[in-house]
């Protein structure tokens, strides 16, 4: 199966996780500013002195794998499902954990490991670390997580032509 292939027989399920994912991310980049310019701002003595950035980074990340677990769960990737809504949620948790260290070590290394403190340069950073999870969650969830429906016709397909080359 070409790469071409795949795509198209999976366009609805990519479109539909490209819109949870713009919505994810405004609802990432939303509450880690609100916590940035609110109760984690710099000046707040909420936290700590240096771990402020991360932690909103990480309650921001938590907050919209919430939003997204629900999303995909009734819309991108509806249909049959692998797993008991238990087991889905905690392979979905596991999943997102990867994403959330590599989200905050994006912003913990740009932050405190290379000096960009500024609140352009942490937007940048967890933009950025928003890219990398993105690509984790896709391979993770239709891997781990959910029924793709675009890989099951993608599997009838090939076993239509399978059958026929016997």
């Amino acid at each position: 199966m070409t790469i071409l292939t795949t795509l198209r027989s999976r366009a609805g399920e990519l479109l539909r996780f490209g819109a949870v994912g713009i919505a994810g991310i405004v609802v990432n980049l939303g509450v880690f500013n609100l916590l940035r310019l609110g109760p984690l701002a710099p000046d707040s003595e909420i936290a700590g002195d240096d771990d402020r950035v991360v932690t909103a980074k990480i309650i921001a990340t938590v907050v919209s794998i919430i939003f997204a677990w629900w999303a995909h769960r009734g819309w991108t990737f509806r249909g049959p499902k692998r797993h008991t809504p238990t087991r889905e949620l905690a392979l979905f948790a596991v999943i997102n954990g990867v994403a959330i260290v590599l989200e905050a070590a994006v912003v913990a290394i740009s932050h405190h490991g290379l000096g960009y403190t500024s609140l352009m340069a942490d937007n940048v950073a967890s933009i950025i670390g928003i890219g990398l999870g993105t690509i984790t969650r896709y391979i993770g969830y239709d891997l781990f997580v959910f029924t793709s429906e675009g890989k099951a016709q993608a599997d009838a397909a090939g076993s239509v032509s399978d059958d026929g080359a016997d």
